[in-house]
């Protein structure tokens, strides 16, 4: 069985952890199914990418079978598999849309996180999980969960290991949106869409921008938003925006 399945729908590529009888729990084929996804997902006809997983689980993390028979070198093993896939989500040009349709956990919770957009199912829950054995987030869940949660909180999180169920998550700002489990593959087309009609160049660039935010002197992002400003006023989108804006119709963005 394939891992990692991809299906285009437009110009929309959804990618699916593909082990429902774990949980889509991360080994070797998941991590190489998903790097070949993302490389497809750079495609400039994709405009927006879906992540999400098969069956009743969105990820519970690194399938712990692939340790027990010891020997492995865990720093490598995160440096070449999961650092790769996680640096090629902030990478790819469009926005990243985590559906979250059942339990996130450990390093699958922090695949949700490394997405520009989470939204869940109602019946989704949130568990950190690394505490529970005596291990520290990785795959970037520290970045990602101070980012999103702000430290205090993020600390009192990861390190109570507690379990939040998708409506806490919303109160949170974990996610941005939950949906009633029957209704979720409806929604998620339709923002899915929405996502892939956006000028996608300044969608891409609104994302670079707030990865260097946090790290940026004020002198120095002013900066590089001015450079980008300057770059995207000679877009087609832009002018298809102001076009648009003074006839008074919705514009139509091709991403150019």
């Amino acid at each position: 069985m394939t891992s990692v399945l991809t299906r285009r729908a437009g110009a929309v590529l959804e990618i699916t952890l593909n082990r429902p009888e774990v949980l889509n729990a991360i080994d070797e084929g998941v991590q190489a199914g998903l790097h070949d996804a993302l490389e497809e997902a750079a495609d400039p006809a994709i405009r927006a990418v879906v992540l999400t997983g098969a069956g009743r689980g969105f990820c519970v993390g690194q399938d712990l079978q692939e340790f027990h028979a010891g020997g492995r070198d865990v720093a490598e093993h995160l440096r070449t598999r999961y650092h790769r896939n996680v640096l090629a989500i902030r990478k790819l040009e469009k926005p990243v849309l985590a559906v979250v349709n059942g339990p996130a956990a450990g390093a699958g919770l922090s695949l949700a996180l490394v997405c520009d957009l989470r939204i869940a199912s109602d019946e989704a829950v949130f568990v950190p999980g690394f505490i529970g054995i005596g291990l520290v987030p990785d795959a970037g869940g520290t970045w990602f969960a101070e980012r999103v949660l702000g430290a205090a909180r993020a600390f009192e999180w990861l390190t109570s290991g507690r379990r939040l169920t998708a409506a806490e998550a919303l109160q949170w700002g974990l996610v941005s949106e939950v949906v009633p489990a029957a209704e979720l593959a409806a929604r998620t087309a339709a923002l899915a869409d929405e996502l892939a009609s956006s000028p996608t160049r300044a969608v891409w660039e609104t994302k670079r921008l707030l990865d260097h935010a946090a790290r940026s002197k004020l002198s120095d992002q002013l900066e590089r938003e001015a450079e980008t400003q300057a770059q995207l006023v000679r877009t087609r989108d832009f002018a298809e925006g102001l076009a648009a804006f003074g006839e008074k119709r919705p514009p139509r963005f091709t991403g150019s």
